[in-house]
């Protein structure tokens, strides 16, 4: 709890108008429900929306929240479950915003910092109920390392306290809650947990649809034997009602979504458009580079590896069959990269059910002298993860275009050098056989003082090819502003034609706010190749005061 209110704290405040803009792109989607119905009473038409939109950029620019209908008004793509969990905190923004200067707008800074800390209460609720399961099964040594690798060696801080207004932080204390109440009715067979579970997972499916799964928990928890699945069963037929009161609190979880679909679209059902490719997942969701679960959250890894030491334990086949079935719907969903992230977060709210096979491989681990090795590569993989959570968020770890050389020239580096931000657009590097050559020249100014005020295109420099196999280049730009979009063009030419050509991108760390930026790269020179030019491209209107080429052959 400490580390997220820490972390929490580190990020407190990056917008001038309204502090953390949280509930913005994806978190807007789900959070819109709110200000809709209760501050503007327009959940059809959003004649508010543009100017709100306006004021603090909500969107990213295009309303992909919503789909517009037929007859002009529009419905919600993203359901109505996370803005119910954060009604709460929504009222005590408003109420906030009532009684200060602060415009009592639904998005100023009292929503979005009440937001955010419900996140955080969330979070602590779901922990202190987890601790409850894992007490169950696990001495208090292995629960309570389990819970510090769950939370420090995992993406979850990142979408508890960074990334809290995203549904993720709001739907896993209901798998906690979930977990706890199935094993409270399995004792008691009382028909107030029933309910209880029904409402779960209704509200958990119209948090997140995929979250349906939910009901395999319940539904084979104490079903590790033929005599306990007798004595289950036996168990439900004394008491079917208890099956009608959970239905029912399912209906009771559904019917919010149901009534407002009703309302905007005249139908009780209406589909918002996500596409799935089950037979032919997206694998490297678990192996790529690009932000791969087991690669960026390798305590993954163990939390798979657990489902083998959950033998004679009554939740074995509803957790393997709900691990495996959520990976599966995970890596399938057609938008397999889920916007921009650290790790797949789409695995984040389920973390309390992969807590019990993680504390599995604890107790495993923890039995004689591997339990050291155990600990140390916790303590590893926490600090790794934590560092990573940095540089994720200062703009070191790329959102979305990770690729295996960068990830390699970047792990674990405060300060990469403008070198190691080229692997984000090239896998081309110098092989060492070449730097160590005692006849390679030093660097070269090609052109020195080149003015290219307001430009949208210009040449940095040109020089001729001869025998060489490769070229390092550093160009040196000097702006107004910091350059935050456009692309560095290098160019091999044959005959007046581009026979190759590679593209770096301004916009790195470095570049948001200096106004002077080094760059530089790596090119391998093709065979038939007469010229070699780089190019500045700006996607807008980039300030160049002054550029400098440097380039040496190898």
């Amino acid at each position: 709890m400490l580390l997220a209110i820490s972390v929490r704290l580190c990020y407190f405040t990056n917008n001038e108008k309204n502090g953390y803009n949280a509930t913005s792109w994806d978190a807007f989607g789900y959070y819109m429900y709110l200000p809709s119905m209760f501050i503007y009473k327009d959940v059809k038409h959003l004649k508010w929306f543009e100017k709100v939109d306006k004021e603090y950029n909500l969107s990213g620019g295009n309303l992909y929240q919503t789909n517009l209908l037929p007859n002009g008004d529009h419905a919600f793509k993203y359901f109505s479950g996370v803005a119910i969990l954060e009604m709460p905190f929504f009222w005590i923004g408003h109420l906030v915003a009532l009684n200060t200067d602060s415009p009592a707008d639904g998005f100023s800074w009292p929503y979005q910092y009440a937001i955010l800390w419900g996140a955080i209460f969330y979070f602590f609720l779901g922990l202190i109920i987890l601790r409850k399961v894992l007490l169950r099964y696990y001495s208090e040594q292995e629960t309570a390392f389990t819970i510090i690798l769950l939370v420090f060696a995992s993406n979850l801080i990142q979408y508890i306290s960074i990334d809290g207004a995203m549904s993720h932080s709001f739907i896993f204390p209901l798998y906690s809650l979930l977990i706890w109440w199935t094993i409270r009715w399995h004792e008691t067979f009382n028909w107030k947990y029933a309910l209880g579970i029904g409402i779960l997972i209704g509200l958990g499916t119209i948090s997140r649809p995929t979250e349906l799964i939910m009901i395999f928990i319940p539904l084979l928890w104490s079903l590790n034997s033929e005599a306990t699945l007798r004595s289950k069963w036996k168990k439900v037929a004394e008491n079917r009602s208890q099956i009608l009161v959970a239905i029912a609190g399912g209906i009771m979880g559904i019917s919010p979504q149901l009534i407002y679909w009703k309302y905007a679209t005249g139908s009780w059902i209406y589909d918002v458009g996500s596409k799935w490719n089950f037979l032919n997942p997206w694998w490297r969701v678990l192996v790529g580079f690009e932000k791969g679960w087991f690669i960026y959250t390798p305590i993954a890894i163990f939390m798979v590896l657990g489902l083998y030491f959950m033998k004679n334990t009554p939740y074995r086949k509803a957790v393997i069959t709900f691990c495996l079935l959520n990976i599966w719907i995970i890596i399938s969903w057609s938008d397999w990269r889920y916007g921009a992230s650290y790790s797949t977060r789409a695995m984040v709210q389920s973390y309390p059910v992969f807590a019990l096979p993680l504390a599995g491989f604890v107790s495993w681990g923890l039995i004689g002298r591997k339990k050291y090795l155990v600990y140390s590569i916790g303590v590893y993989l926490s600090i790794v993860n934590l560092f990573q959570i940095w540089q994720y968020n200062s703009l070191i770890l790329h959102y979305d275009h990770m690729n295996q050389n960068y990830y390699s020239a970047i792990y674990l580096d405060r300060d990469p050098t403008p070198l190691d931000y080229s692997f984000l657009d090239t896998d081309e590097e110098i092989p060492s056989v070449y730097l160590d050559r005692s006849n390679v020249q030093q660097y070269k100014v090609v052109k020195n003082n080149l003015t290219a005020d307001l430009a949208r295109s210009c040449i940095i420099g040109t020089v001729p090819c001869q025998d060489e196999k490769w070229v390092s280049s550093i160009i040196e730009i000097v702006t107004s502003s910091g350059i935050k979009t456009g692309n560095l063009a290098v160019s091999a030419y044959f005959n007046g034609e581009i026979v190759k050509e590679k593209k770096f991108r301004f916009a790195v760390p470095f570049a948001e706010d200096k106004k002077r930026m080094t760059y530089a790269n790596h090119f391998e020179i093709p065979g038939k190749c007469d010229s070699l030019l780089w190019k500045v491209e700006s996607f807008g209107v980039i300030k160049i005061k002054r550029a400098q080429l440097k380039t040496r052959f190898y």
